[in-house]
């Protein structure tokens, strides 16, 4: 009675162990197939980041690379810069220019001859003034005809300074009945001229050259 019963258990034990074996392979399987899935999740994964990072450029390099194209492009203009300023140099200084070559139609010049004349001066822009004339012209030194007031007209004009702020010391006749000459000055004194007039028919005075004065203290 108890052999068969010996017989039974061993049957069974043998049968739990190959179940065991069973178990324990599959499980192993399982371990082994999820270490292959992992390591090619991270092998082929690896390799897309690879070819990512090798698409798109380091932003530091792209900034270094940028820099220094902006590095290049400011040496150039510093160059140009320097260049421009070498040209400067060589151009000739606007403070050698002569007054005729700063106010084109001014012609200014010495008067050696004239000790009371600092300069002489004539302006190739000067124009007749105008007139309410009319007929044969006739020049008057009377103080209040409309002649003597064109005169005074005609050495503002050429002075630039208005008639009220001119003192007039003289017009006289200029050595022909169309000529006349004017000695004024400011009001104080400080700017001194004699103006040389000439009548163009139809037109009005003329200045034709004015005398910068260094004194009123001469024989007008």
């Amino acid at each position: 009675m108890n052999k068969p019963d010996n017989n039974y258990s061993r049957l069974n034990r043998k049968r739990g162990r190959n179940r065991s074996d069973k178990i324990l392979n599959i499980l192993i399987a399982v371990v082994v197939l999820a270490i292959i899935i992992t390591a090619s999740i991270i092998f082929l994964g690896g390799d897309n980041k690879n070819k990512a990072d090798e698409k798109l450029p380091d932003a530091n390099e792209e900034q270094s690379d940028d820099d220094d194209a902006q590095g290049t492009d400011n040496n150039d203009a510093a160059s140009d810069d320097d260049s421009g300023a070498e040209d400067e140099t060589d151009e000739p200084d606007e403070s050698t220019e002569t007054d005729e070559e700063k106010n084109p139609g001014v012609v200014k010049y010495e008067s050696p001859d004239d000790a009371v004349v600092n300069e002489s001066i004539i302006k190739t822009g000067w124009e007749p003034i105008g007139t309410k004339q009319t007929g044969e012209h006739v020049s008057l030194y009377d103080g209040k005809s409309v002649d003597w007031q064109e005169k005074i007209s005609a050495i503002s004009y050429a002075t630039d300074l208005a008639e009220d702020a001119l003192i007039i010391w003289k017009i006289k006749n200029g050595g022909s009945p169309q000529k006349s000459i004017g000695i004024v000055s400011t009001k104080d004194k400080v700017e001194k001229y004699r103006v040389y007039l000439e009548w163009i028919d139809e037109k009005g005075w003329k200045p034709v050259k004015m005398d910068v004065l260094n004194t009123l203290d001469f024989d007008y």
